[in-house]
Formats: structure tokens, sequence, C-alpha cells
């Protein structure tokens, strides 16, 4: 599979990698309120969106470039996890979102409260640690 990113246009790639983080926390709070609902399936959705787009702020901070697809995103995920042992630690959650939230949960409807919860609360965490590391 070749390599597809998008440069960012008007806006740097610093500016485009915090509204993602933005984004993805707007996402996280989303996602809590869909839970608090009693939406469970909506809620995974969410959090799994939101870990996306927190590995896509770390992925622009880092290369100066946005992923134009997800399957983009976890190839540079992986990528700069080779270089770098503090992505390497994320990519634990970003499988188990995109598997547990997005296609057993949301597609499925295979979910348990306490697990979305639970996953809930690893995303916040996500999306402060992809934060950190683009910083760096």
């Amino acid at each position: 599979m070749s390599r597809t990113l998008r440069q960012p246009t008007a806006e740097t790639a610093a500016d485009r990698a915090a509204a993602l983080f933005a984004d993805a926390r707007a996402l996280h709070d989303a996602a809590l309120a869909r839970l608090d609902a009693g939406d469970i399936r909506d809620a995974a959705e969410k959090a799994w969106c939101a870990t996306k787009r927190a590995a896509d702020g770390l992925i622009v901070a880092r290369t100066g470039e946005e992923p134009a697809k997800s399957p983009i995103t976890t190839q540079e995920l992986r990528r700069l996890a080779r270089l770098d042992d503090g992505v390497s630690r994320l990519t634990g959650h970003y499988h188990t979102a995109r598997d547990v939230l997005h296609g057993d949960c949301f597609y499925l409807g295979l979910c348990e409260r306490a697990d979305i919860r639970t996953l809930l609360g690893e995303t916040s965490d996500y999306i402060r640690e992809a934060e950190r590391l683009a910083a760096t």
C-alpha cells in the first residue's frame, strides 16, 4: 500500500495538530455524554473517532502531513512507533479502540457498558499522551 498523506494547506502543521487534538477532546466529551444517555454504540464510535483524531494530530505534529484515510493513520502510527518508544506505547490502545470500540461495539453491537466506560477513560489518557508526544 502506498503512503497517502495530505499536506496541510493554509494553516501550519502545528495549528492543524492543535485543531485535531481539540476535536479529539470534543469527541471524547461527546462519547461520555452519549454513554450517560445510554447510547453505548454511539459512545463507542465517538471514542474511536477521538482516538483516531488524536493519532492524526500526533502524525501531523511529527510529519507535517495528515493521513487521508484510516488505514494510512494505522500505517503511519506503526512507522512512528518503530522510531519512538513513546509512540509505541500508544499503539495498543489505538488498535483496541479500532477493534473493540469501532468494530465490535459500533458495527456488531457487542458492547459491555463497563468495558466501554473503561476504554473511555483510556481514550482520555491516550489523547493526553499523544498531545505530549506531539510537543516533543
